[in-house]
């Protein structure tokens, strides 16, 4: 049963991103019909960080507005790590500022829950931020984040569809989609999912290199 629900999980996610214009370069993520492999009976102790937003991501909602589709066109062409990291910072700050006062209020304390370790509590907040604001897409990811550190797969990966139906260039998701995948044993789509989050944002931290050694598993060494 659980292995259906991966399969079924992926088989949605890679459909809804294969279909949004922006990343129409990208190579065919189509999943094969074959069951995605089961999860670990004992996940590993520790699992790699995901993208996150800045500690001091105020300072980057200061500053001459610009829209999502600007960032997202800069951060393609950005020419330096730092310049990217910049455009970067600037998206997520406009993406956490798009819930409201309540919500951002929650968020706060969402963050305190995530510093004490207190997983269940940052899940019922977010639950009631999603409630109240359904299309705030970082709730959305935020509460997929904690669901990963609990190695909670399923419900992360259920709420990672959300997010990426919402704004399909979420290039943290798409980086914890792949990683999610990694940890399940699926190297070829967690290759597609990193490969699509570098379709977005190139110069992604740390995700070039996942890149390169998945790369040499599921396709091999060139001769």
């Amino acid at each position: 049963m659980r292995s259906r629900f991966y399969a079924f999980a992926v088989t949605a996610l890679f459909a809804a991103a294969t279909a949004v214009p922006a990343l129409a370069q990208a190579p065919n993520l189509d999943p094969p019909n074959s069951e995605a492999p089961k999860p670990p009976d004992h996940p590993p102790t520790d699992v790699p960080a995901l993208p996150e937003p800045p500690p001091d991501v105020q300072k980057f909602q200061r500053g001459p507005p610009l829209s999502l589709d600007k960032l997202f066109e800069a951060l393609k062409v950005a020419p330096t790590d730092e310049s990217a990291k910049f455009v970067e910072n600037r998206i997520w700050a406009l993406w956490l500022a798009s819930g409201g006062d309540t919500a951002n209020l929650l968020m706060s304390r969402v963050k305190s829950a995530l510093d004490s370790k207190d997983y269940d509590l940052a899940i019922k907040l977010l639950n009631a931020i999603i409630d109240i604001r359904p299309n705030y897409i970082e709730a959305w990811n935020r509460r997929a984040t904690v669901y990963y550190m609990k190695k909670d797969f399923a419900h992360s990966i259920e709420d990672i569809r959300e997010v990426l139906a919402r704004e399909p260039r979420h290039f943290g998701a798409l980086s914890g989609l792949g990683m999610i995948l990694q940890e399940l044993g699926d190297e070829k789509h967690a290759l597609d999912a990193f490969r699509r989050a570098l379709a977005v944002h190139p110069k992604l931290e740390k995700i070039p290199d996942m890149v390169k050694k998945l790369i040499e598993k599921v396709e091999g060494r060139d001769i």
